[in-house]
C-alpha cells in the first residue's frame, strides 16, 4: 500500500488533515507516518471530532486503511514533542516520513 499523498503534505508543512474516520469526520495534526506488521499508520492529535474539541489532546493512532477523505486543511499546527516523541522504540527502523524533529524546530 501506498500512503496518499495528502499524508505526506500535511506532514511537511504541519497543516491539519480532515478525515473520516468510524464514520466521523475528524481533524487531526498528523505527527508521523510509519509501519507495523506490514500495513501504514499514522500518529496524529485530534484537533476536532464532528467539530468538537476532544477532552484532552493526546497522541492516537490511525491505520491509513480506516482514513478516506483526506483533505489537507489551511490550518497550521505546532509540533506537539510533548505529546509526540519521535524516539520512541515503536518508531524505530519503521518511520517512513515525520514532522521535524524537536532539535531541528528550536
Amino acid at each position: 500500500m501506498q500512503a496518499p499523498t495528502e499524508i505526506f503534505e500535511a506532514i511537511a508543512l504541519q497543516k491539519c488533515l480532515m478525515v473520516t474516520y468510524n464514520k466521523m469526520v475528524v481533524t487531526l495534526a498528523p505527527h508521523i507516518l510509519y509501519t507495523r506488521h506490514d500495513e501504514l499508520f499514522i500518529d496524529a492529535v485530534t484537533v476536532d471530532r464532528d467539530g468538537k474539541p476532544p477532552r484532552e489532546l493526546k497522541l492516537g493512532t490511525f491505520k491509513l486503511v480506516g482514513l478516506s477523505d483526506l483533505n489537507v486543511l489551511d490550518q497550521p499546527f505546532e509540533a506537539m514533542h510533548g505529546l509526540y516523541d519521535q524516539n520512541d522504540d515503536k518508531y524505530r527502523n519503521v518511520t517512513l516520513f515525520a514532522v521535524a524533529p524537536e532539535s531541528a524546530a528550536a
